[in-house]
């Protein structure tokens, strides 16, 4: 079972220098692929983009010292899918409930941008993540490549689901429920793409599919 590749994978080229360049200018980062972060049995696996340089790249957990973070999992906690207190470090002793969180492609790019070669070849570890959730009911993903990134690992054609804030869909053949939502960056929330309140609204879903 290989969910996340080993520190120094070399299956793509552009992640590869970069991570080396990190390496030299952030020796303390972490600088490897970004494990998942939560149980795989949960019934709930969040689908993001990859880990930030300075976030999830440094700290070696999803989301975590990233603004995404920040929206993320409060928002968890506040529909009681997580709890402790996040303090942006991997040691800061919060917990999800219910949830694991990872990434569609596992080591930061080069100005947050993953480019389609680096995302198929990071679905052969995702595709293994989803196969080892034996109780998993429901796929959230963040952002339009996350959710590309899910149907194409499942073989479905991503004409037939089209990504829309909000929307679910039925993955059938898997007995999945997928549900969308815009990404929780930054620029996302600082442009009104998403607000705090909207993805409140995005949890409360998730809740609700769950229990469905």
């Amino acid at each position: 079972m290989f969910i996340c590749p080993g520190r120094d994978c070399d299956l793509c080229p552009r992640l590869v220098d970069f991570r080396k360049n990190n390496r030299i200018k952030f020796p303390t980062y972490f600088n490897g692929p970004v494990p998942p972060f939560g149980d795989l049995n949960a019934e709930v696996l969040i689908v993001g983009l990859a880990p930030g340089l300075n976030g999830a790249n440094q700290t070696a957990r999803p989301f975590t010292n990233d603004y995404a973070g920040e929206v993320l999992y409060p928002a968890l906690k506040k529909h009681g899918l997580a709890y402790g207190n996040y303090g942006a470090r991997k040691d800061d002793g919060f917990e999800l409930i219910n949830v694991r969180v990872t990434n569609s492609v596992r080591c930061v790019p080069p100005e947050n941008k993953p480019i389609g070669e680096e995302v198929r070849n990071c679905g052969a570890f995702l595709r293994e993540e989803i196969a080892s959730m034996p109780k998993l009911k429901v796929i959230l993903t963040l952002g339009s490549l996350a959710h590309g990134a899910v149907l194409s690992i499942l073989g479905y054609k991503k004409s037939a689901f089209q990504f829309k804030h909000g929307a679910i869909h039925y993955l059938d053949k898997h007995n999945i429920k997928m549900l969308n939502s815009y990404h929780t960056s930054r620029y996302n929330i600082n442009t009104g793409v998403l607000t705090y309140e909207m993805f409140d609204k995005i949890v409360e879903q998730l809740v609700e599919l769950v229990k469905a």
